[in-house]
């Protein structure tokens, strides 16, 4: 029979990064004893995004970060929108360019993930933020 489960977990920043949460993505899982269907994240913010990342070398995540601080550099005088800092528009282009939604696909009641990968909230902002990501799963 099909089902569904909805949950939101809240997530604490220490400012820009990429912030593993996997683990809490999987613990509930394993509570709503599911067996296979679809797991869909979607973080409500418009200046940080969900990714799905190797989470053994952490020079992947420096790199990520050292890229997108060259790509979509902060206080860039191309934007206007700065009400909040000169971090604020290059976080939301920095979104745009990645995502806030991720669907992954469960199996005998696991994420099926790849050995080395990982799902992160990747912060844009430079300050401690709090966010929220909405869990919704349908399947059996």
């Amino acid at each position: 029979m099909l089902r569904q489960a909805q949950h939101e977990l809240t997530l604490a920043t220490r400012g820009r990064g990429l912030y593993e949460f996997t683990d809490e993505v999987a613990a509930w899982l394993t509570r709503q004893k599911v067996l296979q269907g679809l797991l869909t994240l979607h973080l409500r913010h418009t200046s940080a995004s969900l990714l799905i990342q190797e989470n053994a070398d952490p020079d992947v995540r420096a790199d990520l970060d050292r890229f997108f601080a060259r790509l979509v550099p902060d206080g860039d005088p191309l934007f206007e929108h700065t009400c909040e800092g000169a971090d604020d528009m290059p976080a939301h282009v920095r979104t745009a360019l990645t995502t806030v939604n991720l669907s992954i696909p469960v199996h005998d009641g696991r994420l099926t993930l790849g050995t080395w990968q990982g799902i992160y909230l990747w912060e844009h902002r430079r300050v401690p933020h709090t966010r929220r990501v909405a869990m919704h799963f349908v399947g059996e």
